[in-house]
């Protein structure tokens, strides 16, 4: 994922709420499970990590990245935005990367 297509989902991300908390229980298999139908239907998402889950989000979105097959579009604070293309219900474009010309 180039920069540019970085910061195009990070502006999208920007104005959607979060639709998953993590808490003490930190990475549950539903949890898992849940945000890869969310990732189907919606191909961003994202989460909310509470105060009494004692994981580094960092980490967890990097877990939850490799589990979901997703990109780690950004982790501020305690919010994890994690994007991946779906399958069948295509709805964000991303920028193209443009050929280097010489």
């Amino acid at each position: 994922m180039t920069s540019k297509q970085r910061a195009y989902l990070k502006g999208l991300a920007m104005n959607i709420d979060p639709i998953y908390q993590i808490g003490k229980s930190s990475i549950t298999p539903e949890l898992t499970t849940g945000l890869n139908e969310a990732l189907e239907a919606r191909e961003l998402v994202k989460i909310h990590v509470l105060k009494n889950c004692l994981d580094d989000p960092k980490e967890i979105a990097q877990i939850l990245g490799e589990r979901t097959h997703s990109e780690v579009v950004q982790v501020i604070g305690k919010k994890i935005v994690l994007y991946r293309e779906s399958k069948n219900k295509k709805k964000i474009e991303l920028p193209k990367e443009k050929k280097a010309t010489k």
